[in-house]
Order: C-alpha cells, then sequence, then structure tokens
C-alpha cells in the first residue's frame, strides 16, 4: 500500500508510530517556576549529536515538561527500563499542573549533580541537560503545529556502576525499554556487534 498522511490510511489504526520503531523513551524530569518537580515520558526522543552530546525531545501539544524545560533551561533524562515500565507508564497520567509525578508513581528522588530537577533515584542512568534550543514546530504552508521541539546539551551523567561491564554501559543488564508504536514496548534482552566496513 501507499498513502499520503494528508489524505490518510484507511487502517484501523496509524501505522506511523510503528513503522519509526523502536524508540528510546525519553523520561523527562523538570522543574515549574515555583520548584515542584515533573516528571513525563516521551516516545518522540533521541540522542541528537554526541560531541557536544545533545539529547531532544518533542512533546504533542504543550505540556508541563517543554514548558518548564524553556522556563528554567535544565531538564533530566532518565533511563526507562522493565523494572520501571509500571511506573513509567504511572508518570504519564495527566495530572493537574503542579502535582508531582514521582509521588504520583511511587518513585523516589535523587539530586542531581550540575542541574536542579531531581532525577529518578531506581534509573540506572541520567542524563543532566541545559536547554539549547526550544521551538514550536511549523508544517509545509508554515503553520505552526502544537508541536515543540526541546534539546539540550548534556553537562553532567550518571551511571550506577552496577551497569558498568568491561568498561561499557550493560544496557541488556539494564533492561532498557523502547516504543513501538500503538501500546507496544519492546525491552533490550540481547544485542550483537556489527562491524563497519572500516573497523574490519
Amino acid at each position: 500500500m501507499f498513502y499520503e498522511p494528508s489524505a490518510g490510511h484507511g487502517l484501523a489504526y496509524d501505522p506511523f508510530k510503528a513503522i519509526i520503531a523502536p524508540r528510546p523513551i525519553g523520561w523527562i524530569s523538570t522543574l515549574t517556576d515555583e520548584g515542584v518537580p515533573n516528571l513525563a515520558p516521551y516516545s518522540f526522543f533521541n540522542a541528537m549529536s554526541s560531541r557536544p552530546p545533545m539529547v531532544g525531545f518533542t512533546s504533542e501539544g504543550m505540556k508541563d515538561s517543554p514548558r518548564n524545560a524553556q522556563a528554567t533551561r535544565e531538564f533530566v533524562y532518565n533511563l526507562a527500563t522493565m523494572p520501571l515500565s509500571q511506573a513509567m507508564s504511572e508518570s504519564s497520567a495527566s495530572l493537574p499542573h503542579g502535582e508531582n509525578e514521582f509521588d504520583y508513581a511511587g518513585l523516589e528522588m535523587a539530586p542531581s549533580r550540575l542541574v536542579k530537577p531531581p532525577r529518578v533515584a531506581r534509573a540506572p542512568a541520567a542524563l543532566e541537560c541545559r536547554t539549547v534550543h526550544y521551538s514550536e514546530l511549523l508544517d509545509l504552508d508554515g503553520k505552526p503545529t502544537d508541536r515543540y521541539l526541546v534539546i539540550g546539551q548534556v553537562v553532567g551523567v550518571y551511571i550506577n556502576e552496577e551497569y558498568i561491564r568491561d568498561g561499557r554501559f550493560d544496557t541488556v543488564a539494564a533492561q532498557s525499554l523502547a516504543r513501538c508504536g500503538y501500546r507496544d514496548y519492546a525491552v533490550v534482552e540481547r544485542v550483537f556487534e556489527l562491524l563497519r566496513p572500516d573497523e574490519r
């Protein structure tokens, strides 16, 4: 089949997010201007650059995370894992502005080193970020989409040393989660090495 998104796909469910999969989950913690913690998962998330290290997420609609990341210029990415999957899902609840998703999801907070937003204490890894880019996405006609892109430069990295093996972060041991479209998720249970031609 072939379809133009503007004309519709004709399927029972939109396949777009299932095709762009698996996607890392941007489990983003921020603070409001008043210092209230906020935590929410975003499936439109990924690394943008390695030098300097940058990550970005997009919010479909103006929500607390992009608003806070723009206002305070800081956020933390927390690694979502299988043991934390239920809590991660709970943190996506539509709570009234100013309510603490850490408390709602039963998650302990840990202080960050270089930014003010806390991290998820049980997350095997976290990236402390300062916002370097914020914008509303525009469509082909230059019209606003009510989708907001936030990019942060990583200024601090936390890793639980339990997940460092032979000098590498062990993704399998951490059981990292990914979003696969619809209500489907995947967990990293196996990895394999594939060398580039110039590395052989």
